[in-house]
């Protein structure tokens, strides 16, 4: 019974965390002055804003370069 309430408390606990908005691609495009943010953030440091963010962020520029083309097929 002992564990079962300490794994009810651990994941109670887990859920309290702060929540971090998700960023998407879409709305990072909408906002530049973010992508420009989280870039600098990412050449500072890396790990602290995360791959998966800087990757997103680095999608986000190229879309607003090159426009949401879709991709050409070659025939």
């Amino acid at each position: 019974m002992n564990k079962v309430m300490l794994l009810m408390l651990a994941a109670t606990l887990t859920a309290c965390g702060p929540s971090h908005p998700s960023e998407t691609v879409d709305a990072l495009v909408a906002n530049p002055e973010r992508i420009k943010e989280i870039q600098r953030q990412c050449k500072e440091d890396r790990v602290k804003v995360g791959d998966e963010l800087s990757r997103r962020a680095a999608e986000a520029a190229n879309r607003r370069f090159f426009g949401d083309r879709p991709e050409q097929k070659s025939k």
